[in-house]
């Protein structure tokens, strides 16, 4: 856009503020809200913010200022918030890019993928819990009629929770996302949006963006949409889906090949791709499953409607769901993250695994069409299937151990990272559950 464009979209949609907008190391939409006619400002020198208020830029007191320099192609109007605009925002200081803003970070390793010609796609399929706080304090499906054990794709749930899920949709649909399904997910009171698929960065933007609208829609109907990876132990948890191909110059997805003997239709450079995935999926765990939480998630076992559809195994399959990656034919389908990520971290970590895999030649193995869910322990020793992390203390530590990710995102970001997990970490084994009450208060 150029500034007159710019000038245009602010006149023609009656813009009062624009939202500049950056992300903090756990993909949490921050903001300052700039009257509009100093939209250029934001572009050409960036909205200032004291880093050391947010997490994990890397920021002391007498630092200097965080400017997030807003990247025009993004502008967009905020539908449910009249007046208002976004701007997507990259990180910079002492007007240099900066090495701890993950929107760096990714367009850093999007560089690498442009290098070669190449482009990377993702389609993302983000799920959320509708929810209502009760008067005990505690969180429950904001529809009290959705009991379902087996509540997917069921009618009522979906059709009860229609005033949240129409505003969203008409909401994403009035800034260019093409939504082409929603669904009652496995869980009481969850969710699902699909929209069509975009670049990596545009597909990081916009689902910042689906949390900032999913959130405010459902605050302005007496709601909360929550993104938590799990709110209940005996239902299914919120993953989001990474859908990935790669494309070239005359838009060829490269990871498509019909002569694929499997039946799968992957190239050579999709399976070098996936291997460089399950190589290294130890230490992306760490990443596509970021918080405490994310790993009540990824624990293999029955939730009441059937199946955990998250990922424990390291493994890929022939629509397989019980994989850690699916091939639903020429691409791939990558189940390991939640819907708790940063997207930009995610896809960043993504592109690292995948070129190593690449560059090194790496083979993923056969493939496992089994139900990984049924595997024992011993059996998997046995057939030489990795175990994915269990906590996020274990994700950490395969993450500081796997060189791959600080060499290629930068030691800077890493390490801010490992440190505000392990605190993290820290914090939550200090807790005392209710369940340890229950359980120990008058046991010995």
């Amino acid at each position: 856009m150029t500034p007159q464009d710019i000038d245009r979209f602010i006149s023609d949609n009656d813009i009062k503020y624009v939202l500049a907008q950056f992300v903090d190391i756990h993909g949490v939409a921050k903001t300052k809200a700039v009257p509009a006619h100093c939209i250029h400002d934001v572009i050409n020198d960036g909205a200032g913010f004291a880093g050391f208020a947010v997490w994990g830029l890397g920021m002391e007191p007498q630092s200097a200022d965080f400017m997030a320099k807003g990247d025009p192609t993004t502008l967009s109007i905020v539908p449910w918030q009249p007046g208002y605009a976004r701007i997507v925002c990259t990180g910079h200081v002492k007007d240099q890019p900066y090495p701890y803003d993950s929107r760096y970070v990714l367009l850093r390793q999007l560089e690498r993928i442009k290098h070669k010609g190449w482009t990377l796609y993702s389609g993302l399929e983000p799920e959320m819990c509708l929810m209502r706080r009760g008067a005990d304090g505690r969180l429950n499906p904001v529809d009290h009629s959705d009991v379902l054990d087996k509540p997917c794709y069921d009618y009522k749930g979906l059709s009860r929770a229609r005033a949240f899920l129409e505003q969203l949709v008409e909401s994403l649909q009035s800034v260019g996302f093409d939504v082409y399904q929603i669904d009652h997910e496995d869980a009481n009171g969850q969710f699902e949006i699909n929209y069509t698929y975009s670049d990596a960065l545009t597909s990081a933007d916009r689902f910042i963006f689906v949390r900032m609208a999913a959130g405010e829609i459902a605050n302005g109907l007496g709601m909360i949409c929550s993104f938590m990876p799990k709110t209940d132990s005996s239902r299914t948890g919120s993953g989001m889906h990474f859908h990935l191909s790669i494309a070239d110059a005359e838009n060829n997805n490269l990871f498509t090949d019909a002569s694929d003997p499997s039946g799968m239709g992957l190239s050579k450079l999709g399976y070098q791709f996936l291997a460089g995935l399950l190589h290294h999926a130890s230490a992306l765990c760490a990443f596509a499953a970021p918080t405490v939480n994310s790993y009540k998630r990824l624990v293999v076992g029955r939730a009441l409607s059937g199946a955990t559809w998250a990922p424990a195994y390291i493994g890929y399959g022939d629509n397989n769901r019980s994989a850690m990656v699916r091939i639903p034919y020429g691409r791939l389908e990558f189940r390991l993250p939640d819907s708790g990520c940063n997207p930009y971290l995610v896809h960043a970590a993504i592109i690292a695994a995948g070129l190593d895999g690449i560059e090194r030649d790496l083979d993923p193995g056969e493939p496992m069409n089994i139900n990984f869910y049924n595997l024992e322990r011993d059996e998997c020793v046995r057939r030489g299937i990795g175990i994915l992390p269990q906590n996020l203390d274990e994700a950490i530590n395969a993450l500081e151990a796997d060189p791959l990710f600080a060499e290629a995102l930068g030691s800077e970001i890493v390490g801010e990272f490992i440190k505000v997990k392990r605190m993290e970490w820290t914090e939550y084994s200090r807790h005392v559950s209710d369940w340890e009450v229950q359980h120990y208060a008058e046991f010995f």
